[in-house]
């Protein structure tokens, strides 16, 4: 039994017990709010980002703006040879719908405002002419072909205001007004050869352009129109698709001929790391959970290709940047560009040179394929989850 001395120290291990463990819990507590507090400053008229650690929050599955909400489901795929566009329903996986897109329809791409999927069409060579068709993101029913130079692709900037077409065969991008399509003016990049895909920094203030044909990047200060900088891959030969990490701090680029995934700070434009994927790494689409990115690796099928090897899907996770698994497609195939579905279950490829597209079940890579017409591209799932879209085949925030 414990005397009157024994009785009050007891009382006071236990005070101090306690109050460390307040202390430890209230402590935690607040550097855990404040990290849920923390700012992005982002550039005006940008969407604030509503979590820091991930930028793709609002694109979590279903997460439907109610300007899409009563949008058909449908899938629609450019088809480059025969210059049109297959619409399938994804419910029942056949097509419903096919119509004229111009000549060179390359990706389907989502309006900043979701109002509009645009099918941007490229020009071969400086003397050929590309096209930016309208299609009504609510009815499917496309609108009147606009007359461009090129558009092998299309994003738009974070604040929403101007449309960046881009202008490959020209070696340029071109900022027009996101509902006209009028040109207002142009940043000529001629060491940029090929220049085709981008992703935007967390806060909006400049982007990140891949440089096909040259095998390296061009940064872009969005606020002051003017390149920053180039990053030559250390031995990357066609860098195709780029993504930025949910935390901002990234951008991982597909290289279809390093056959793999570069990792790379965009705020130093400094390449820290690669993930071998597959052959002929080439489209990027992060999972609607956050947790992972998709990696589709064409493989060799074209005509022209220098190298033999079957196409996949390679799922890599965020955290690790290891990649977790990798499925086959099924006879080869050559998944090349597409998106993934709402609800997050599937994941849509273009075969690019087997005239099909494929539905992948992200649960356990299983395949299934819809014929469409001649050399499929960059397909799109619509509607998607976001607030907004930056362009591609829905590069979502």
């Amino acid at each position: 039994m414990l005397n009157r001395s024994q009785f009050h120290c007891s009382l006071r291990l236990l005070a101090f017990l306690i109050a460390s463990l307040s202390w430890a819990f209230h402590g935690s507590h607040a550097q855990t709010g404040s990290d849920s507090l923390q700012h992005i400053e982002t550039v005006p008229g940008m969407p604030p980002v509503v979590d820091p650690n991930n930028l793709y929050s609002e694109t979590s599955a279903n997460r439907i703006s109610s300007i899409v909400a009563n949008a058909t489901p449908r899938v629609y795929v450019p088809n480059i040879a025969s210059g049109d566009v297959d619409v399938i329903d994804p419910a029942t996986l056949k097509v419903v719908d096919h119509f004229k897109a111009g000549r060179n329809p390359q990706h389907v791409v989502p309006s900043w405002d979701l109002k509009t999927l645009w099918v941007a069409g490229s020009a071969k060579g400086r003397k050929d002419r590309g096209s930016l068709l309208p299609i009504d993101a609510a009815t499917g029913k496309p609108s009147r072909i606009i007359s461009v130079p090129d558009a092998y692709n299309l994003y738009f900037t974070p604040d929403g205001q101007s449309a960046i077409v881009v202008a490959e065969a020209r070696r340029q991008l071109e900022f027009r007004d996101p509902k006209t399509m009028s040109l207002r003016h142009s940043l000529a990049i001629p060491q940029c050869a090929g220049i085709n895909h981008a992703d935007f920094s967390i806060d909006g203030r400049y982007a990140v352009f891949t440089c096909e044909f040259s095998g390296s990047l061009v940064k872009i200060d969005l606020v002051q129109n003017a390149i920053v900088g180039f990053l030559k891959l250390s031995k990357g030969g066609m860098p195709q698709d780029i993504r930025i990490s949910p935390d901002g701090s990234l951008f991982y680029v597909a290289d279809m001929m390093a056959d793999g995934v570069f990792l790379v700070k965009g705020e130093t434009l400094e390449e820290i790391g690669f993930i071998a994927t597959g052959i002929g790494a080439h489209g990027l689409y992060p999972s609607r959970d956050s947790q992972k990115i998709y990696v589709s690796n064409r493989g060799s099928h074209h005509p022209s290709g220098p190298r033999h090897g079957p196409g996949s899907v390679s799922v890599i996770d965020f955290s690790t940047r290891r990649v977790e698994t990798t499925w086959p497609i099924p006879g080869g195939g050559s998944p090349d560009m597409g998106q993934v579905s709402a609800d997050g279950k599937q994941l849509w490829l273009s075969g690019r040179f087997d005239n099909v597209v494929y539905v992948i079940d992200t649960d356990n890579g299983t395949v299934q394929s819809v014929p469409v017409g001649r050399e499929p591209h960059g397909l799109t799932v619509w509607p998607q989850p976001g607030r907004y879209s930056l362009g591609h085949t829905g590069n979502m925030r």
